[in-house]
């Protein structure tokens, strides 16, 4: 099927299709809060702790059952899960649905005002006696476990999938680039998701992707699960210790009211380097009406699915070896004296843990996957870290006949993972740990290794 043929197929509306037992495939969905107490540290420690829950936080996700090996996808309301604890996801949960590690593709939707897990840097601090905690590994352990059990209990109850549905719909006024091109010609990299500066916000949008992607899957005419994905960060505010799932989380809760018979899942684009900072001033009023306008994206994107019979799904991945970061103080000499540094900040002491425990893994061989899941007419690709929305748009060109949704935020280790042309124009961060001079070139390669045909 051409990407023509899929438009023109949208455009006259959904066929209807009789219900009927499919081919051996059947999808189990399953969701379970994983809100964190009062006093947890949020944004691994940087802000204030959790002082109060002003929405709950959830992982919503499903299992797809065939003939081969399960799949499982999961989308957590953290901020980040990385290194040891993302490998512990995927370990737990495989175990959970009877399959394999590989074949299970874990995204954290990347609120900033939500749990961060990496219990290998959290116990760097504790043995170098740093104040401050990136995570709890108590809390981490219960809210594996109770994933876990959702996905459990939800297996007997695995719904017949016949179809898959592929929808899509432009967000209106909610992404921008942190790259703003100012009145002066100058670039710069300060918009954020909430900008106050007038001249930085209403600098044109950039670079962005303003497709909402949906890929649902129905039993005959009976929709059984949707998920829905859109490049932008998924906050508009942070940092004052309100546990929230903030307009992304918002708009999937409204989603699920409207379809309580569907199963909603938010998966985030890649977002690297986009924002609602255009958008959103860090007035409070602006933030149900991005939330509003994303949620009206996932309206249209469903009302112009169509759909196609699901009459195979295929599973590969590609290993991806990003190289660590050395300069900038990110050497491991340079790390470990940091660390060391009592006189040093806690920020400075837990990025300088974040790096150590990633440089932990990359130094014993650890190479990143790059999962695809093949569903025929469509392609889930799942990448690392704070990819730039650049990827995505490689991604899709790289399967140019298909409906490829590419979601972000899988294992969150190697931070920011720019461009060469934004590294170029000055693009630099405390959250990057990878190397950003060979980011491109390696990503792109894993990239065409994963979804080029073969």
């Amino acid at each position: 099927m051409t990407r023509r043929d899929w438009l023109r197929g949208a455009a006259g509306g959904a066929p209807a299709f009789a219900a009927g037992t499919p081919p051996g495939f059947r999808l189990a969905a399953f969701s379970a809060e994983v809100t964190p107490p009062l006093g947890y540290p949020l944004f691994a420690g940087f802000y204030a702790p959790a002082l109060k829950i002003e929405d709950p936080l959830y992982a919503h996700g499903f299992v797809l059952l065939g003939p081969d090996r399960p799949l499982v996808l999961v989308a957590v309301d953290f901020l980040e899960i990385r290194n040891e604890s993302y490998e512990q996801w995927r370990r737990a949960l495989a175990k959970a649905a009877g399959t394999v590690p590989e074949r299970v593709l874990v995204t954290s939707v990347h609120q900033h005002n939500a749990p961060f897990a990496d219990r290998v840097a959290q116990q760097l601090l504790k043995r170098h006696h740093v104040p401050g905690k990136i995570c709890d590994e108590a809390f981490h352990e219960r809210t594996v476990a109770a994933v876990c059990a959702a996905l459990r209990k939800a297996l007997p109850a695995a719904r017949p999938v016949s179809h898959i549905g592929l929808g899509q719909a432009k967000v209106e006024r909610v992404a921008s680039n942190r790259r703003a091109v100012l009145p002066d010609g100058k670039v710069t990299f300060g918009r954020a998701s909430s900008t106050p500066d007038p001249v930085v916000r209403n600098a044109p949008e950039g670079l962005i992707d303003p497709w909402l992607k949906t890929v649902s899957f129905w039993d005959g005419d009976r929709p059984v699960a949707a998920v829905s994905s859109y490049s932008v960060h998924a906050q508009t505010h942070f940092g004052k210790g309100g546990v929230t799932a903030d307009f992304l989380g918002w708009a999937r809760a409204r989603r699920q009211k409207d379809t309580p018979e569907v199963a909603q899942i938010y998966a985030p684009g890649c977002s690297g380097d986009t924002v609602a900072g255009k958008y959103n001033d860090g007035d409070p009023r602006n933030w149900p009406l991005l939330s509003e306008r994303v949620h009206q994206a996932m309206v249209s994107a469903w009302r112009q699915t169509s759909r196609y019979p699901l009459s195979r799904i295929h599973f590969r991945s590609a290993p991806l070896r990003l190289k660590t970061r050395e300069t900038g103080g990110y050497s491991k000499s340079d790390q470990l004296r940091t660390l060391s540094d009592s006189s040093q900040t806690y920020i400075k002491r837990a990025v300088a843990a974040m790096g150590l425990s990633w440089r932990q893994r990359v130094e014993a061989g650890y190479a990143i996957d790059i999962p695809v899941v093949d569903l025929g007419p469509a392609t889930l690709v799942l990448m690392p870290g704070e990819t730039f929305v650049q990827y995505q748009l490689w991604a899709q060109s790289l399967r140019p006949d298909q409906f490829v949704m590419a979601i972000g935020f899988g294992e969150c280790a190697p931070g920011y993972i720019p461009t060469r042309a934004a590294v170029a124009e000055g693009w630099d961060d405390i959250w990057m740990w990878d190397d950003p001079e060979s980011a491109e070139e390696i990503m792109l390669a894993s990239l065409r290794d994963a979804l080029q045909p073969r």
